[in-house]
């Protein structure tokens, strides 16, 4: 495993310097973690979801095909964007499958713990989260990445420490303070009705 993640760091560093043809030899590297990010995300979503984990996987690796600048820092990095493009993927078709439904409940379980059980579950919600989740990343870049790391890919929070290089009582903190503004955001601010 060792060797196999020095070479995805080599491949990183060759794909970041701006040599095109990296991306068909680093795929197959990281196409099994890719895979059980994309699994731990399907879980998560309604029962009759039309996406699987192989065509989400696939359509990561169509937008990882036109990133024309990228600067990845190591695996970690790397396997956050990737999990921040499959939120995007699935944030779109939450807001699809609202549109086609007009607002209507969804069947979509949350991918959160229930460490914030007090979020909705409809595709609506979802989409709240995601705003909000946005909204953070503009005010604390770090502590969104946490909630990302903590609640959408399941890691612990000394995983989760590791990957944001800061101490377990940091990410324990900005877990405290991620929740706190989520509740508060999500409960003030109006449900969304329209795409």
């Amino acid at each position: 495993m060792a060797d196999a993640d020095g070479e995805v760091t080599r491949l990183l560093e060759r794909w970041r310097e701006g040599d095109p043809d990296v991306l068909e030899s680093l795929i197959p590297l990281v196409y099994g973690q890719l895979h059980r990010i994309a699994e731990g995300y399907m879980r998560r979503e309604r029962e009759d979801h039309t996406l699987q984990p192989t065509a989400l996987v696939n359509e990561v690796y169509m937008r990882l095909l036109s990133q024309r600048k990228v600067s990845w820092h190591d695996r970690g990095h790397f396997y956050t964007f990737a999990a921040r493009i499959m939120r995007n993927i699935l944030k779109d078709h939450a807001r699809a499958h609202l549109a086609e439904r007009r607002g209507g409940p969804g069947a979509i379980r949350l991918p959160l713990s229930d460490e914030i059980a007090w979020v909705g579950t409809s595709s609506a919600e979802i989409l709240d989260l995601n705003r909000a989740l946005d909204r953070l990343e503009k005010l604390d870049q770090r502590k969104a990445h946490l909630i990302e790391l903590r609640f959408f890919l399941a890691l612990t929070l000394e995983e989760t420490a590791e990957v944001l290089s800061i101490s377990l009582s940091t990410a324990e903190r900005d877990l405290k303070f991620s929740r706190s503004w989520l509740y508060q955001e999500l409960k003030s601010s109006p449900k969304s009705e329209t795409v």
